[in-house]
């Protein structure tokens, strides 16, 4: 058993089918079958049920496959650790998260990291939470900036931002002219909200249950930019994190309102996976990230 034959052996198991990781792994398929088959051999048991549609893991594949993990990130951590110096100089800082953190966070936080570092490469990703979630397991990003909650036994969550979420709606609308507004008048109005699942929509969607007060959603989108310009095409109000629109609240383009009695958070976090090591890179973008903070968290206006 070598350390290829396992990196194959997890290739396989995180896609599901030898044909994709082989894609992966930029090697033949058959390269991949006959290495999983010598490691079958040496082990003496099925690591793999195969399929018409791809593979299944057996009960020996799965607990092989958490040793893989671990020999894996030991592997890597140890090869950052002997390659990287006193100064941060060089290398690779890959990054994922949402896309109203990868809008109005992280531009601000990586111009001043490439500032400090001008020589490291800076690779984002952006998606839903269960893609960028299954890029940090598979190391193809280092660490995420998500909505929280995030719960897994591998992975180390930091939470730091809590961001208000208020109704929004258009510069004219009659509700932006209200201080605060109750939960059955902003249901009057169509919705148009962030798409179902995330944990940013679980805050709205938990709220009005609660209230026991029916929604009419006519629009869900990841992208925060398409809600705000539907918002302010008048077709419909939204229930977003106030730093989403503050540029917009100064130029009249949007208005919003609390509701009335209640206050809506969404809790965002640095997400990682649990390991003794952590890059250069990580820990200073984390470091400046830190310094910055205020800047990110600020309160809403008088």
């Amino acid at each position: 058993m070598d350390t290829r034959q396992l990196e194959m052996f997890r290739a396989v198991a995180e896609e599901g089918s030898f044909t994709a990781a082989a894609s992966r792994l930029h090697v033949s398929q058959s390269a991949v079958s006959r290495q999983l088959k010598l490691l079958e051999d040496e082990l003496g048991t099925l690591l793999f049920h195969r399929t018409g549609r791809g593979v299944i893991m057996t009960g020996a594949g799965q607990l092989l496959l958490g040793a893989a993990s671990r020999i894996s990130r030991e592997m890597q951590d140890v090869t950052s650790q002997i390659s990287e110096t006193g100064t941060l100089q060089r290398g690779v800082l890959s990054l994922g998260g949402g896309m109203t953190v990868c809008l109005y966070i992280l531009p601000r936080l990586l111009r001043k990291f490439r500032a400090q570092y001008k020589q490291v490469d800076l690779r984002v990703i952006t998606g839903t939470t269960e893609t960028v979630l299954r890029l940090l397991r598979t190391r193809e990003i280092e660490i995420a900036l998500l909505t929280l909650p995030i719960v897994a036994a591998d992975l180390e969550v930091t939470p730091v931002l809590k961001e208000e979420m208020v109704v929004v709606t258009a510069g004219s609308h009659p509700l932006a002219r209200q201080r605060s507004v109750e939960p059955k008048a902003v249901a009057r109005f169509p919705l148009i909200l962030f798409e179902g699942g995330s944990n940013s929509r679980k805050v709205v969607d938990e709220f009005f249950v609660e209230e026991k007060v029916p929604v009419n959603v006519i629009m869900e989108t990841e992208n925060v930019e398409i809600i705000k310009s539907m918002v302010a095409a008048g077709l419909g109000v939204t229930v977003i994190p106030f730093n989403a629109i503050a540029h917009e609240v100064r130029t009249g383009r949007l208005g919003w309102t609390r509701l009335r009695g209640h206050r809506l958070y969404r809790e965002t976090g640095w997400v990682h996976l649990r390991s003794d090591y952590l890059p250069r890179s990580v820990t200073e973008v984390l470091r400046i990230f830190d310094s910055m903070k205020t800047q990110f968290g600020r309160g809403l206006p008088k």
